[in-house]
């Protein structure tokens, strides 16, 4: 077997193919948690707790040029090396929600397997001759 067949046939397996799926829609669901985080939660705990950002906690970690202003972004910009504690914490929310969420499917998904695995199956259909022979014994008791 040569090594482009042994690929392909790595490649189209169901749980590789699988997997890519889980990892594209993986990708677009972090971008939508993301945005949830940075866009919606985070505004509004910063309002709440008296109108800060947290993407503007750091502490430079070199001499910041005179003039610079003092967010996040412009001291990065300026070319000072930073250490951006702020901006882990939202991070930190955006990866607890994701975890979170994720945690919520698998619980749902595992909750659903046992209620399939619980329900007992139907009984099997007897054999025709089965069904035969309990017609003409219910036959002959009348």
């Amino acid at each position: 077997m040569s090594m482009m067949s042994e690929f392909k046939e790595f490649a189209l397996k169901g749980n590789v193919m699988d997997l890519a799926v889980g990892v594209i829609i993986g990708g677009a669901f972090g971008g939508i948690v993301k945005s949830l985080t940075d866009d919606l939660i985070m505004p509004v705990v910063g309002k709440a707790l008296g109108g800060f950002r947290f993407e503007n906690f750091f502490i430079p970690l070199g001499d910041v040029p005179a003039g610079t202003e003092n967010t996040l972004a412009a001291v990065r910009e300026a070319g000072v090396p930073v250490f951006a504690y702020g901006n882990f914490v939202t991070v930190l929310i955006n990866f607890t929600i994701l975890a979170f969420i994720i945690f919520q499917m698998v619980r749902t998904m595992n909750r659903l397997k046992r209620q399939e695995e619980a329900a007992p199956a139907a009984p099997p259909a007897p054999p025709e001759d089965v069904v035969l022979l309990r017609e003409i014994r219910d036959a002959l008791r009348k």
